[in-house]
């Protein structure tokens, strides 16, 4: 069957032949001299996307809706995956040791997580993203699934873009490299050139991937019911919001006009805000369809390569630097920002400027909850502890109605810091039990755009470790406030009702969330990371002790 999607693979002076223009980056954050000229009013494919967006989002409730009967093929296919997974691990791996033990279950879940599909290959990339919070092995290997997933056939990828543009690929391209420069759970890109000379990215949308996403989606719906109430942590996950999350965003990757559109909108933001060390590639005026998405094609140095940018003498501490504002900015002054943050959607081109990839995951924010992320952050830098809980309650973490003080009380956040590093396991465990508790007892849930939010931030976080391992974490917090609140200073202090201004920045509350006394006056990312490594290494030796001994050959129980 044909695709529905409007037929704009051929223009009137030939496909590929568009001429270089005057510039268009003063509308969006480009780079200069473009290899064309993107026009808002003409371009064709843009032209119903609110309808397509608000199509996306309307099929939500339908997709995620309860189910009395689960989808017993794919629930039992996922369970024979996984457990074949596991079983290996424990017959091959596990006898091996601990290290050995990590990797080889890292590498075997990576294995079945792509065998399952584009859903699951979605969360093992969000997993993926989580350094400080995930085992270091199962980030590692999950890092595969940003783009190294096995490639589909060429001639199926051949077969989609010349239905979607509606012409043989050699009259739309003067070369395709039949090789994918990158493979993940959606799509495939590749490299190409069109008739005129000019190269090109390529995003194909895999085959029969909206039918997998709606089956994945069906039986995740029937389960995650099931867990709320039985793991006192699901509950704070959340996890019939979270396959909702998964729902609202995969809905919107599975048409490649919404996501050339978030591209628009997030180069928008950005050249509004002024943040030029951050470009995004422009999307082709016309080679743009549901499946097929032409674009400019930028280079770089991968965003891990610290050593090839430090010998190109790039400012890594600037990179990260750049990243964390512009992400910053979209959400609280515009509602907007790029909802996937990882290693393989960006990169740094030799002039030091971020090129952002990869827009099907955009978060939107409605007005209200954009004023309590505002209200969240600028609370946060002056440690007004009330409106930091208020803003949670009106974002959804939090019940309505809920009061702010007792909240304060209950999870003892006025009370001064306690450091991790000096508790015993023991003690560290019932503090985290605590905590959990009360978290609970307040009816705390994580609603979807905090969660893209947080995965966002824990990816900065990661990428401190490798750009910028000394940066001084107090000074980098004040001065990032110090900017918002010099820069904004009279439109935030208008939105949210409270006066903001460099001489009220307050880092005594940053300091207790971090476990450190409020004198403390400096914490690098690698001191950080350090404390982080040896609460691990005791909660580690906690539980090696808390296990059974095995038995020696002489019957007697070894520690």
């Amino acid at each position: 069957m044909r695709s529905a999607a409007p037929r704009t693979g051929r223009c009137a002076r030939g496909p590929g032949r568009l001429a270089i223009v005057a510039s268009d980056e003063q509308q969006w954050s480009f780079t200069e001299h473009g290899p064309w000229r993107v026009e808002a009013g003409r371009l064709l494919w843009a032209e119903g996307v609110p309808a397509l967006r608000a199509r996306a989002q309307a099929q939500i409730p339908r997709l995620t809706a309860p189910r009395r009967v689960p989808p017993a093929r794919r629930v039992l296919g996922t369970g024979l995956s996984l457990g074949v997974a596991l079983g290996a691990w424990r017959l091959f791996d596990r006898p091996r040791g601990r290290a050995a033990s990590r990797r080889g279950l890292s590498r075997r879940l990576r294995r079945a997580f792509e065998t399952l599909g584009p859903t699951y290959i979605k969360l093992g990339q969000i997993i993926s993203s989580g350094e400080g919070i995930f085992p270091v092995e199962l980030v590692e290997e999950f890092k595969q699934l940003r783009d190294r997933v096995p490639a589909e056939p060429f001639a199926v990828v051949r077969s989609t873009i010349e239905e979607e543009l509606d012409a043989p690929l050699e009259e739309l391209f003067a070369s395709f490299d039949p090789s994918p420069v990158a493979a993940a759970s959606i799509a495939q890109v590749y490299y190409a050139t069109l008739r005129d000379g000019t190269p090109v990215a390529v995003k194909v949308q895999r085959s029969r991937v909206a039918e997998l996403v709606r089956r994945d989606l069906a039986a995740m719906a029937w389960i995650t019911p099931h867990l709320v109430g039985r793991i006192p942590v699901a509950a704070l996950a959340n996890p019939p919001a979270l396959v909702e999350l998964f729902a609202e965003t995969i809905v919107e990757e599975l048409d490649f006009r919404i996501e050339a559109a978030n591209m628009l909108d997030i180069a928008a933001v950005l050249a509004a805000t002024e943040q030029r060390a951050i470009v995004v590639p422009r999307p082709h005026p016309e080679f743009v369809t549901r499946r097929v998405l032409v674009m400019e094609r930028l280079d770089g140095y991968r965003w891990d390569d610290a050593r090839g940018m430090h010998d190109a003498g790039i400012d890594t501490t600037e990179v990260v630097r750049a990243a964390l504002v512009s992400f910053l900015e979209g959400a609280m002054l515009h509602g907007v920002f790029h909802g996937d943050l990882h290693g393989g959607n960006l990169f740094v081109q030799p002039d030091g400027t971020v090129a952002l990839l990869d827009f099907g995951i955009t978060g939107r924010l409605s007005e209200p909850k954009r004023l309590a992320f505002l209200r969240l952050l600028m609370a946060g830098s002056m440690n007004d502890l009330t409106t930091q809980v208020q803003a949670l309650i009106d974002l959804g973490a939090l019940p309505p109605g809920t009061d702010p003080e007792q909240v304060i009380d209950d999870l003892g956040l006025d009370q001064p810091a306690v450091d991790p590093t000096e508790l015993e396991p023991e003690q560290l465990v019932a503090e985290l039990q605590e905590i959990t508790k009360a978290l609970l007892g307040s009816g705390a849930r994580m609603p979807k755009e905090l969660m893209l939010f947080v995965k966002n931030m824990l990816f900065v976080d990661a990428s401190l470790a490798t750009l910028a391992p000394d940066i001084d974490l107090f000074a980098e917090i004040a001065r990032l406030a110090a900017y918002f609140m010099t820069k904004y200073g009279a439109r935030i202090t208008s939105e949210i009702g409270v006066a903001v201004s460099p001489e009220l920045i307050d880092l005594s509350g940053v300091k207790a969330s971090l476990g450190v006394d409020e004198t403390t006056e400096q914490l690098t990312y690698r001191e950080l990371r350090e404390r982080r490594e040896l609460i691990r290494r005791r909660m580690e030796a906690h539980e090696r002790g808390r296990r059974p001994g095995r038995r020696s050959r002489s019957g007697a129980s070894e520690s």
